[in-house]
């Protein structure tokens, strides 16, 4: 069976332990708002589920109440600090679904198990936050898209940047034409990392390493894929197209493309066209690109140009249309010449949806019905971008794409890679 093969059937079958309920809670529907106590499931209990947690205990009226990882010990920081019994930590997550007073779930595991644990959530009636990037593959992103529409539950895309003042604040700006007709931005974000050739290692006795890697091909243990890259403090899986077929540009990246499709207004499209050049590791364990230049070109004419941020700075500029002056946002506010950041605004403009905390909204929204800041088909769109950008630097080649069928345009080898 082919790796492709393998992870088709499986994300068909992803939720074969968690039957999707006869009757969906009313709850789910709006029909009966649930308590004001949401009780939260976190499955994949990593470095980067401990921020988002720490947020949900702290910030909202979410309690976490169960946990599930493969890697045990992973779960022991979480047990300590949000004080979960033993008989609430499962190796199998299917095994935290099938928990009937669990509300919502936090997912973050590592990337090649975002899409089926979701599925598996929205179909057992859980509401899903979802770590970025939401998939790891178009078709993918596309499925979950389905099963969060068909089954009613609310999704939150873990690109929390939108949740910030300084980020809103610019995208207003470009919005409403302060800085003309912007019809360039330059994102910047964090180069791939290589590593060299490892040996096999012993699989701890404390990880099921089958279910940690999922289908697909096989994949021999190394510490390093499940633990820190030294003097790093990343995980190996986000540089192996085994676990990460984007590697960083989409596990960092779609933060900043995130943000450029919302000053641009376009959120529920994607490009038509792509072009850029990377570098590949030449050997070792680690095959993502590391450092690269991609162009999306869209429909109107307005591109984005990604770089790694050997080349630009680490964020997103929305350039005037002077070709000169900017305006820069990711963790702060910046821009060429700061009066242009205090234009006289009008009562007319156009207001984009503010939150306090990314965490906060998507607990506010399961209490009211409401969309969340990031909602799955915008998150799908972003995620789709950085995918069709790596698959551009694969190939080593331009590519036209089609937004609405999701498709490139007359390129049978390009959309084989649409799955992965």
């Amino acid at each position: 069976m082919t790796s492709l093969t393998s992870r088709r059937r499986f994300l068909q079958g992803a939720t074969a332990a968690v039957a999707f309920p006869t009757i969906i809670p009313s709850s789910v529907r709006g029909q009966n708002p649930p308590s004001s106590r949401i009780h939260l499931g976190v499955i994949g209990t990593g470095g980067k589920a401990m921020g988002g947690a720490q947020n949900f205990q702290a910030g909202t009226t979410a309690q976490i109440t169960a946990l599930a990882d493969p890697n045990r010990p992973n779960m022991q920081p979480f047990r300590d600090a949000f004080q979960v019994p033993e008989k609430r930590c499962y190796s199998d997550f299917n095994e935290l679904l099938a928990l009937k007073d669990i509300d919502a779930v936090l997912v973050g595991t590592p990337d090649h198990w975002h899409v089926p644990v979701s599925i598996a959530a929205a179909k057992a009636g859980k509401h899903v936050y979802c770590e970025k990037p939401m998939s790891v593959s178009i078709a993918e992103g596309r499925a979950l898209v389905k099963a969060i529409h068909e089954s009613g539950v609310v999704f939150q895309h873990g690109t929390q940047l939108r949740s910030q003042d300084c980020t809103r604040i610019a995208c207003e700006l470009v919005r409403n034409g302060y800085f003309g007709n912007v019809r360039k931005v330059i994102v910047g974000s964090p180069p791939g990392l290589a590593i060299g050739p490892l040996a096999p290692q012993p699989v701890p006795p404390t990880l099921d390493w089958k279910m940690w890697a999922g289908p697909g091909a096989p994949v021999e243990y190394r510490d390093v894929i499940v633990g820190e890259i030294p003097g790093q403090g990343l995980r190996g899986w986000y540089f192996m197209k085994r676990f990460s077929p984007s590697g960083w540009i989409a596990g960092y990246g779609v933060h900043d493309i995130d943000l450029a499709h919302w000053g641009l207004g376009l959120e529920l499209t994607g490009p038509v066209r792509v072009e850029g050049r990377g570098t590949f590791p030449k050997q070792g364990l680690f095959d993502t690109v590391l450092d690269y230049e991609l162009t999306f070109t869209y429909a109107d004419g307005r591109q984005i140009l990604m770089t790694d941020t050997g080349k630009n700075r680490h964020g997103v500029k929305f350039m005037h249309e002077n070709g000169n002056d900017w305006v820069f946002c990711r963790s702060e506010l910046d821009a060429s010449n700061r009066d242009l950041l205090r234009p006289q605004r009008k009562e007319s403009d156009t207001k984009l949806y503010a939150s306090r905390l990314h965490e906060l909204n998507f607990i506010e929204c399961i209490q009211s019905r409401k969309p969340t800041i990031t909602p799955v088909e915008v998150a799908h769109r972003s995620t789709s971008v950085c995918h069709i950008g790596a698959i551009c630097l694969d190939l080593g080649r331009p590519l036209e794409w089609n937004p609405v069928a999701e498709k490139f345009v007359n390129d049978d080898e390009a959309n084989k890679r649409l799955a992965v």
